[in-house]
């Protein structure tokens, strides 16, 4: 076993359990074996944390931010691409790893810090799930909220069905979201020129500033910041070893990470695409409209049924699926962060509980302060989806945590031995680390001072 003796297999109930083909199958045949982890990876780079920054960029800039999803979207391949690679060759998670790296001490305060951020996750997948049942059933917030305790479920009652009916209903919510999205760009028509045009990075994204509104520069800050989620590392590095392949093999484990690198590349490819429909979406149907009143869930709902913003495509239909899809993103994030949660803590402290009462304490913990946000400020909305903001500052701390230990223990030759990282791989992977690192940093900021 090339694993450490020293820790339990990451996820061990589901660690070795999805049967994959002979490598004589062909190339299809594996790829829809392996296919899968790619797509709960995916989940978070497209979570409803950032479709507020992505619908913002479009409706302020029009087509100008697109290079910075693209952007962003490489980074993401590059870092989930070592993740695959350490859980399939090390045989240990992000967790377990940096725990042998720094010690048991250490590791209990990385430990803290990243159930902050899984936390902070939460917290996003309660309100985008509460505001979209308020928009499509006009439920009250407070209940909304309570609503998603019961959500705590899902998670328990697909895992019955094995590995690969979470990974199949993960990819229906995917394709729901992109099929909406999809939709929805068509009948507003974007620019084709435009759009293909704004892959193209430009330097204007430095200087262009609208009046009132934050600056080219500082909603491209929050694209690429909010792109990689901590949890995403974590995730990715257990899953991939779901699948049957020999761990003592060479060829098996190239074999493995071959197509686990292809799966990752194709789902994160969806992510890129949805992230584009949104920005496309901002830019086509609210460009040249007040931002102000487009800043919010609630706002660009009400937008979409509004002849004056978007046209005569306007329908409560068009706004119904945007709350949809809404509703589909809240409940994927609800499964990742389910796992990564109990991926930390057993790599982390080696502490193992029952999945549901994990599952229990992560969301009521997450409910608490959303409840009290609606009990002293009211059933607003736009109070609501303000703490879903600020609640991403955890997500920036627990970034380092998480990215340098990834790019140091696959950059080792030692750890690694014949997969170690190239050096041209290492060194995109430390550039990343570091522009990620400066840009989460100013978000930390510019998050802050909207509350002094």
């Amino acid at each position: 076993m090339n694993q450490n003796d020293n820790f339990n297999l990451s996820l061990e109930e589901i660690n070795n359990t999805v049967s994959i083909p002979s490598r004589k199958k062909g190339f299809f045949s594996n790829l829809m074996a392996f296919s899968g982890p790619g797509a709960l990876v995916a989940v978070g780079y497209m979570d409803p944390g950032n479709w507020i920054t992505s619908i913002q960029g479009g409706s302020v800039y029009g087509y100008l931010l697109l290079s910075v999803i693209l952007l962003s979207s490489l980074i993401a391949m590059l870092l989930q691409a070592m993740c695959a690679k350490l859980g399939i060759v090390k045989g240990m998670d992000l967790a377990q790893a940096t725990k042998a790296m720094v010690g048991p001490k250490m590791a209990k305060v990385l430990w803290v810090t990243t159930e902050l951020a899984i936390m902070a996750t939460e917290i996003a997948e309660v309100i985008g799930s509460a505001v979209a049942l308020n928009l499509l059933f006009d439920i009250p917030l407070l209940m909304g909220v309570l609503i998603t305790i019961a959500d705590v479920f899902l998670l328990l009652v697909l895992m019955r069905f094995g590995f690969r009916k979470i990974e199949a209903f993960v990819f229906i919510l995917i394709l729901t979201i992109f099929t909406i999205f999809a939709y929805e760009v068509a009948l507003a028509q974007p620019d084709l020129a435009a759009t293909l045009n704004g892959f193209m990075p430009k330097t204007s994204i430095f200087t262009e500033h609208v009046a009132g509104q934050d600056s080219a520069l500082v909603i491209a800050l929050g694209i690429v910041g909010a792109t990689v989620m901590p949890h995403n590392l974590y995730l990715h590095s257990s899953i991939v070893q779901t699948r049957k392949y020999d761990r003592n093999d060479p060829v098996d484990l190239k074999h493995a990470l071959k197509f686990a690198t292809i799966d990752s590349n194709i789902q994160l490819g969806f992510s890129f695409i949805i992230n584009c429909l949104l920005l496309l979406l901002g830019a086509s149907l609210f460009f040249g409209n007040d931002p102000e009143q487009l800043g919010k869930f609630t706002q660009l709902y009400d937008a979409l049924k509004n002849p004056e913003i978007v046209g005569p495509i306007a329908s409560g239909t068009l706004a119904s699926l945007f709350a949809v899809a809404l509703l589909a993103s809240g409940q994927n994030a609800t499964i990742t962060g389910t796992l990564t949660g109990q991926i930390v803590m057993e790599g982390f402290i080696n502490l193992r509980v029952p999945m549901w009462v994990r599952r229990i304490v992560t969301r009521l913990i997450a409910v608490l302060p959303v409840i009290i946000c609606i009990m002293v400020w009211g059933d607003r909305g736009d109070v609501v989806e303000s703490l879903l903001i600020y609640s991403q500052v955890f997500l920036c701390v627990a970034l380092p945590i998480s990215m340098i230990p990834l790019i140091k223990i696959t950059s080792s030759k030692k750890e690694m031995g014949e997969y170690v990282n190239s050096k041209i791989v290492t060194i995109l992977g430390v550039i990343s680390t570091v522009v990620l690192v400066i840009l989460n940093m100013q978000l930390i900021y510019e998050t802050l001072a909207t509350l002094f």
